[in-house]
Order: C-alpha cells, then structure tokens, then sequence
C-alpha cells in the first residue's frame, strides 16, 4: 500500500481507456503510408517497449488483416551511459533488410535509447526506413530524436519521472503516471 505522501507525489495522466484509443490511433498511423502496405516489423524495445509492440502489432492485424513481424531489442550493448539493466536478449525473427521497421518505447526522453536501437537495428540488416513510435513523448532531448508516431506530448520537470504501466493486453489497471522525486529517469 502506498504512503500518502507517495500518491502525493504521483498523478495519473492516462488511464486505460485513454491508452487503448492511442494505441489504436497509433496502429492507423503506421498503416497508413503506402509502403506500409508491404507489411512492416514492429520491434518493441526491451523493457518498456515490449508491452506497447505486442498490442500495436495486435491491433495491426486486427486493423489491416496480416500479422506485422514482431521483435523485441536488448539495447544494452550498444548504449553510451552507465545505465546497465539486466534483459532478456534480443529476439528478432523477421529479415528487416528492404522492410519497414517501426522501433517501438514506451517513453521518449533523452533519445540515447533510441539512438542505442538505431544501432542495433542497422547491424541486423539495411531495412528501407526506420521509423519511431512512441508512447508518451515526456521531452527534455539531448540527442536531435524525433518520434514519427507519438500517443500523447507531456511535458515534464528534470525531477520527474514517467511510469507506464501496460498488461500484455488491455487491462484497466493500465495506466501512465508522473511521479516527482530523485529518481527521474524514463
């Protein structure tokens, strides 16, 4: 059970309801240019874009009628801080040479993530584009980052930090919040 003073310091800024119309606003956008057509691989980033990949690629399929590809990148090897987690390992079973690929995170903040999963991407193969989806886009870049498909621009404090939590499929404890504090990270 929470503290006071932790819900305090915590707001709900999407609730459930709220992420599944983005998710699904999210999953048109990718589908909608003409090379999307052929297909793309939908590649979540390992820890918080796993969840967010595998519901867009659902809803991909259940939109246009075929099964996008679907992988998950560990992007620890490739990244320029100190930030060291322990993930599963990367798991890409789709050629991503002459396809679309659409990296997937949950939250978009300094862009060293997703520059780590450009690389890695690039040295599985020269898909046709790359592309970026993100969920909640918190601001604050070091690195010149854009996402192509954003769910929702929140703009947040340095001491913030922003909270996704996501089910591996529609959940109404499903939820986005921004907690203050030291800790500030995603």
């Amino acid at each position: 059970m929470k503290s006071a003073l932790e819900v305090s310091r915590e707001r709900t800024v999407m609730t459930a309801e709220q992420i599944d119309r983005v998710i699904a606003r999210l999953a048109h956008q990718i589908l909608e240019p003409e090379d999307a057509q052929n297909g793309v691989v939908i590649i979540g980033i390992r820890r918080g874009g796993e969840q967010l990949a595998r519901r867009l690629a659902a809803r991909i399929e259940a939109i246009g009628g075929s099964k996008p590809g679907l992988g998950f990148l560990n992007v620890n090897l490739y990244r320029d801080d100190d930030i060291a987690r322990t993930l599963p390992e990367s798991e890409i079973h789709d050629e991503l040479s002459d396809r679309i690929v659409v990296i997937v995170d949950d939250v978009l903040y300094t862009g060293r993530t997703v520059r780590s999963a450009l690389d890695a991407v690039t040295d599985l193969g020269r898909p046709r584009a790359i592309r970026l989806a993100a969920l909640v886009d918190r601001g604050r870049r070091e690195l010149p980052v854009q996402a192509d498909y954003v769910g929702r621009t929140i703009a947040t404090a340095g001491d913030e930090r922003v909270d996704v939590h996501l089910a591996k499929s529609f959940s109404h404890d499903d939820r986005v919040v921004i907690r203050a504090g030291r800790d500030a990270g995603s």
